[in-house]
């Protein structure tokens, strides 16, 4: 099974935010056709974070022949799931991801996850399928057990699985083609960008930031290293690996562009990673 390509609506959150309508097509123009959307502002908006109806976004999906086939959901909990849940579903949408969690210590790591197994029970009863997004933070290790392997062993396969960010992973200090291997089908969706070569900051995050450190929000911010990232297949990583690698798995359909910085202009930098794309083997064009 090959893998599709789509894009994160995050790597254009700057021409987002001034036109939502216009980015989107100029998405679909660059030839992305599958969506994953961004709302960071989920307890106001229920949809795409940009005050968007579902039946404006369909129409707008319609015309540019683009497909949302996910969401990240900030924050999703007892209050709005419902609503969320509905206007996705709206949408044709049936995948929500969680985008991101800070962790102080073990027993955190355990509250929290059980709360993802509370959440992801509550999608799976609606027909939803629940992703947890990582960063590289989900690789410290209390106790002697990473927090990502945490989460994993404490939810089940049926309300809670991975879409796997593996330039966060690199930087969590791990091969991500080993920790693919390791996760397997748990693994339901990727995220890619890429790892510049001219960088001088250690590619392991905790070699910066300390790996006994709490790595709250405003440190994850501060130590960023925004001049790390650069465009699909212009950086260091082995993006052939990945996508190999994600094909013997089998679980995974669409291998997505998330970038988080960039030099150019966002527009450009997205046109850029989808010429990188086009150098690797394993993709579909659809």
């Amino acid at each position: 099974m090959e893998l599709k390509v789509g894009i994160q609506l995050y790597s254009v959150r700057e021409l987002m935010k001034e036109d939502p309508i216009r980015t989107i097509e100029q998405v679909a123009e660059a030839g992305y056709k599958y969506i994953e959307v961004a709302n960071h502002n989920a307890m106001e908006d229920d949809g795409v974070g940009f005050g968007v109806t579902a039946e404006k976004l369909n129409e707008l999906m319609k015309k540019s022949g683009c497909k949302v086939i996910s969401a990240h959901i900030f924050p999703f909990n007892d209050e709005n799931y419902k609503r969320v849940i509905e206007y996705n579903q709206k949408i044709g949408n049936h995948v929500l991801v969680y985008p991101m969690e800070v962790f102080k210590d073990r027993d955190d790591v355990l509250k929290k996850a059980e709360y993802y197994e509370k959440m992801g029970y509550m999608a799976a009863q609606e027909g939803m399928t629940f992703l947890y997004h990582n960063h590289y933070q989900e690789f410290q290790e209390f106790k002697g057990e990473r927090v990502l392997d945490t989460i994993i062993k404490n939810t089940d396969p049926g309300h809670v699985n991975l879409e796997l960010d593996t330039f966060w992973t690199l930087r969590g200090g791990l091969d991500p083609i080993e920790m693919m291997k390791q996760y397997g089908t748990r693994i339901k969706m990727l995220h890619q960008k890429d790892f510049s070569r001219d960088t001088s900051t250690p590619v392991n995050m905790f070699d910066v930031v300390g790996k006994d450190s709490y790595i709250d929000r405003e440190t994850f911010v501060k130590y960023k290293c925004n001049d790390d990232f650069i465009e699909i297949g212009y950086g260091r990583m082995d993006i052939q690996g990945i996508i190999d690698t994600a094909i013997e798995l089998g679980s995974i359909e669409y291998i997505l562009l998330e970038q988080d910085a960039t030099k150019l202009n966002q527009l450009d930098s997205i046109k850029r990673s989808m010429e990188g794309f086009r150098k690797f083997k394993g993709i579909i064009w659809e």
